[in-house]
């Protein structure tokens, strides 16, 4: 596990460097949070001002749902150290792992990462955070890439427990696996993923909210009742069972005629079911009710797999307030 006395610096004060500054203070980390940009005096003590009150204000708002009471906000903030931009070498030399959170600008990221590698200590871990830019694209305005890797939070940083981490051709197993314990610490679930444009989930959201588009485009149904389709029908089932679980909960059979059934009825290719699926139908392999698919059943207590699972299911149903009470009458007239 990591030392809990790691010091973390975050480069970048904007919405991401925020969000990141208070998963870690609020998990009892020592966090600098750095505006790298060049600002007159006015400039800098505007963004500082901005910067603390918007992870107060997030601070607040957890407090009035009961996530905190309200008299550890200031504990919790008080961790944040503030730095402009000529601090810099003060607010890194000491860090143990420094996140790049500045805009989405190549040239903005290389000056970023050449400042950081003059001041950083040897030891330290370098992150980025970009979601457009590849790892490797990255590393080499990196001192030493063996130590840098990316992570990729997802908005609103502070809320959503996920955080794809991409190591370079160059990241040093160790740092891999110290990043993860660390995000792991501070109750954020991190997923490994290779160095491939749109990482994981950009890449589905990117094809759902474009299918989502044509739905409308298409007068398939109003916009109100396509949303209300995907949160109901999609969202639910894909909160307690992966994508790729769910083909072999359903049979990857199923998936492989309804995407022939979709191609050729909206004569459309985009449809078409990639090769493994295809090639998985070949040999049988189609999910659970075969003993293979994504997953390997054989090992599997399966009817104990599907009561857990539908406990999730049944449970989440019930906080959203889905589930209804049975009628109490002996008949319906």
């Amino acid at each position: 596990m990591m030392d809990e006395q790691w010091t973390v610096s975050v480069i970048g004060a904007g919405r991401m460097g925020r969000g990141i500054a208070h998963v870690f203070a609020y998990s009892g980390y020592k966090v600098h949070l750095v505006d790298i940009k060049q600002r007159n005096e006015d400039g800098k003590q505007q963004i500082k001002k901005e910067a603390l009150q918007e992870i107060e204000s997030n601070m607040t708002f957890l407090s009035s749902v009961n996530v905190l009471d309200e008299n550890q906000i200031s504990v919790i903030t008080d961790r944040i150290f503030f730095h402009h931009a000529e601090e810099l070498e003060k607010a890194v030399m000491n860090a143990d792992i420094i996140f790049e959170a500045v805009p989405e600008v190549i040239d903005v990221k290389k000056d970023a990462f050449q400042k950081v590698s003059r001041y950083a200590n040897d030891a330290a871990i370098l992150a980025s955070t970009t979601s457009t830019f590849l790892v490797d694209e990255i590393a080499q305005f990196v001192e030493r890439p063996e130590r840098f890797l990316n992570t990729h939070w997802l908005n609103p940083a502070y809320l959503i427990p996920l955080v794809e981490v991409s190591p370079s051709e160059k990241t040093d197993e160790k740092v891999l696996q110290q990043t993860r314990e660390l995000l792991e610490a501070v109750g954020k679930v991190p997923v490994t993923c290779a160095a491939s444009p749109g990482f994981i989930v950009p890449r589905l959201q990117a094809l759902t909210m474009n299918e989502a588009a044509r739905l409308a485009e298409e007068g398939v149904a109003s916009v109100e009742e396509i949303d209300k389709a995907a949160r109901v029908g999609f969202g639910l089932r894909f909160a307690v069972l992966g994508l790729l679980e769910f083909v072999d909960w359903g049979g990857g059979d199923i998936l492989y005629y309804a995407s022939h059934y979709l191609k050729d009825s909206l004569n459309d290719d985009r449809f078409s079911p990639p090769d493994v699926i295809s090639e998985n139908m070949k040999s049988g392999d189609i999910g659970m009710k075969s003993g293979k698919g994504f997953y390997d059943f054989n090992e599997v207590n399966v009817t104990e797999y599907q009561k857990q699972t539908i406990v999730k299911f049944v449970d989440l149903l019930n906080h959203l307030g889905f589930i209804r009470p049975p009628a109490t009458s002996k008949s319906i007239i």
